[in-house]
């Protein structure tokens, strides 16, 4: 972040806080689904339907990996570069004191994490279906194009 000019650098800190937001929007998706629409979509052959099931009946796994290691390394990161941010600004010889500038990029940070994690719970509770369906969908796409499946199913009962 260091080398970076402060645009490009806030805009990595907003990708990285975005990312971490839809990460937990994922989570809490998956976990507030219902498996019935997406037993229809894999009986019907619809791309997507197989691995909505997969995930959903992976929530815990999908949920624990989206919401506690994706938004904690998210988190830290975020922080980290909000620090990166506050010493390049500092270092820029301005005349506003260091907590000052400090405390306003970690509460500008802190309150576009919250706000957005809270937003995007409501909205993952409200169009679980959807969400998990794209999610799902991305995972056909992996699977069909690249080989990659992320829930292999299980030989045997």
């Amino acid at each position: 972040m260091d080398k970076l000019n402060l645009i490009l650098s806030f805009f990595i800190l907003s990708c990285i806080v975005f990312i971490g937001i839809i990460f937990d929007i994922i989570g809490i998706a998956v976990t507030s689904a219902e498996e019935t629409p997406f037993h229809a979509m894999a009986a019907h052959k619809i791309p997507g339907g197989k691995e909505g099931v997969r995930l959903i009946r992976n929530a815990d796994i999908v949920s624990n990996f989206c919401n506690d290691v994706i938004g904690d390394i998210s988190g830290i990161i975020s922080g980290a570069a909000g620090a990166s941010i506050v010493a390049k600004i500092i270092n820029g010889k301005n005349d506003v004191p260091e907590i000052i500038i400090s405390t306003l990029i970690a509460g500008t940070i802190s309150t576009i994490t919250v706000g957005g994690k809270a937003l995007g719970k409501s909205l993952a509770i409200k169009k679980s279906k959807e969400i998990v369906y794209k999610v799902a969908y991305i995972f056909h796409f992996l699977k069909k194009r690249f080989g990659i499946e992320l829930f292999p199913q299980k030989s045997g009962k």
